[in-house]
């Protein structure tokens, strides 16, 4: 009988134990599946707002001391949605450091060529590509949880006493010493020390949870770490190196982490779910998660060099892996040549809007300012937007979408898509020219300038509007600064005609319908075609009458009447 129990007991262990070893594999399995389907497609997943603010948390600590995109040329971009095509990211370790690196251009030819090497690399060599994404997606990402939120924060936390820890395993082991001695005094002073021991972790317990996901996310990105290591990739040893060198500095990080994260999900195994609830009622009584949080804590603070270190070094290689995704993605793009001098210049060819279907491709050649006229919805604030993303692109993941891209090396600037701020009370005007104010403030700057301003000083009335916007982009005419701008007022492409070139984009009339080509032309706009749209849209035909009749005296006088 003993016999046949036991034979029953070996059976169910080596059970799980296939169950175990299956169920693994097939987790495996699915993970590369996965890998290799998104390879080169569009990535699908949708953010929230408290993702967003998750992901740029890494950037927020470490952009603040350099060049980085602000948020006013960050949103005219639409630069999050630029972000979400190139983030074929597995890892939160590596989505954030790849909107860091969108929002910190470079202005170093040594430093793009590296991220060129790795990009190249890990488009070409399939199965090392993989194996890395395999490891990133083991790290996995936090989700509306920011690890460098927590990470930093746990660093500076304020340790609790060990003392009433000490002092909770004490008064349970001297009730199990005295249950043995005088049981009927124990049983009662063992309650007592139980629902001490348990009322304490509680409340303490209480204060370190939302630390325990990014401990778990660290206790990932280690693991990783270490796998990584196993595989060898000559191309990128110095990048392993590093990594592993890092890791290894976490070792008591690691052996101190079971207890912390019973209960935490860790793993998903049947096994591992009930060793953490062991674990737990472990914790309960003893405080071990509470003590072991406390080395954690120390641990930390010592190493947080070699957190960032490992941040930086995992965050460069995952990063490369996306924009080569991104290239297979887009088919057509171009490496950019990109030079430091003191002046500003783009000859771009063909160059075209990532988010836009079948798109219109442009040319541009340039030194110097250009003004950009034409028509409502004719394609002006695209193509400042494409060059401002292509700009952006060029000196981040050295990719442009073009035939052909060279550029000075340059900061970035925009004022478009501006609204009234009513937390602060400010009109469109104000914040409009509060957001010019912090252009014409880098004009001094060693780094060359490009900026992009669409409709300058709309917010006030046309007289005022022309003379102060001749002005501001007459002050821009330097050597090393290049600005697009786009207006409908064609009397600043005549004030300013020896300083900025015209182009316009165009349009045509057919059939009670205005047909747009997208295509740059060189010149001003010359059609007007504002009060046939409303003829278009169905405006009552004396309104249309009155209103060209209107126009056509205030070319002839120069004055308005009705």
């Amino acid at each position: 009988m003993e016999l046949k129990i036991a034979g029953l007991v070996l059976g169910c262990m080596a059970l799980f134990a296939v169950f175990c070893f299956y169920s693994n594999r097939k987790n495996r399995m699915e993970r590369m599946a996965r890998i290799r389907r998104s390879w080169g497609e569009r990535p699908v997943r949708e953010y929230t707002a408290a993702e967003f603010e998750a992901i740029g948390s890494y950037f927020k600590r470490t952009g603040k001391e350099r060049y980085s995109i602000d948020d006013i040329t960050w949103n005219d971009l639409d630069m999050d949605t630029i972000f979400m095509l190139l983030n074929h990211t597995w890892s939160c370790i590596g989505e954030s450091y790849l909107y860091a690196m969108l929002r910190t251009p470079v202005f170093s030819k040594e430093k793009l060529a590296e991220r060129e090497r790795l990009i190249q690399y890990f488009g070409e060599h399939t199965e090392e590509r993989e194996k890395l994404e395999y490891f990133f997606a083991g790290i996995g990402k936090t989700g509306e949880i920011s690890i460098f939120d927590y990470i930093y924060n746990l660093a500076g936390y304020r340790e609790d006493s060990r003392g009433v820890h000490y002092l909770c395993i004490g008064s349970f082991l001297g009730a199990v010493l005295c249950l043995a001695l005088q049981p009927s005094v124990g049983i009662v002073l063992l309650i007592g020390a139980i629902a001490f021991c348990w009322g304490t972790y509680f409340s303490r317990r209480k204060k370190i949870e939302p630390y325990v996901a990014s401990c778990k996310c660290l206790l990932q990105m280690l693991k990783a770490a270490e796998e990584l290591d196993q595989v060898k990739i000559p191309a990128i040893r110095e990048y392993q190196e590093k990594i592993r060198k890092e890791e290894r500095k976490f070792g008591k990080f690691k052996r101190n982490t079971s207890f912390v994260l019973a209960g935490a999900g860790l793993g998903s195994g049947g096994g591992e779910g009930i060793l953490e609830s062991i674990a737990a009622y472990i914790n309960f009584t003893f405080h071990i998660d509470l003590l072991q949080f406390n080395t954690l804590v120390q641990e930390l603070k010592k190493h947080l060099d070699a957190f960032e270190e490992l941040t930086e070094n995992i965050g460069i290689l995952e990063s490369a892996i996306a924009v080569a995704s991104f290239r297979e993605m887009m088919g057509e793009w171009c490496e950019p040549s990109l030079e430091a001098e003191s002046r500003a210049y783009l000859r771009a060819e063909n160059v075209y809007h990532p988010m836009i279907d079948d798109p219109v491709k442009n040319s541009v050649s340039l030194e110097g300012g250009a003004l950009i006229t034409g028509s409502n919805a004719s394609g002006k604030s695209t193509f400042l937007k494409t060059l401002g993303i292509n700009g952006l692109l060029a000196q981040t993941v050295h990719t442009v979408l073009a035939d052909s891209w060279e550029q000075n090396f340059c900061q970035i600037y925009s004022s478009m898509a501006l609204r009234d701020d009513l937390m602060s009370q400010e009109s469109y005007y104000i914040v409009e020219i509060k957001s010019l104010k912090r252009i014409l403030d880098h004009l001094e700057d060693e780094i060359p300038v490009l900026c992009f301003v669409d409709e300058v000083l709309r917010g006030t009335n046309t007289v005022e509007r022309i003379a102060a916007s001749a002005q501001i982009l007459r002050s821009m005419v330097r050597k090393n600064v290049m600005c697009f701008a786009a207006t409908h007022d064609i009397e600043l492409t005549y004030m300013l005609e020896e300083a900025y070139k015209n182009f316009h984009f165009q349009e045509e009339v057919q059939d009670d319908d205005i047909l747009f080509n997208y295509r740059l032309y060189e010149g001003r706009a010359t059609s007007r075609n504002a009060i046939r749209l409303l003829s278009i849209i169905g405006y009552d035909g004396k309104i249309i009458q009155a209103a060209e009749a209107s126009a056509e005296r205030f070319m002839k006088s120069g004055e308005w009447s009705l």
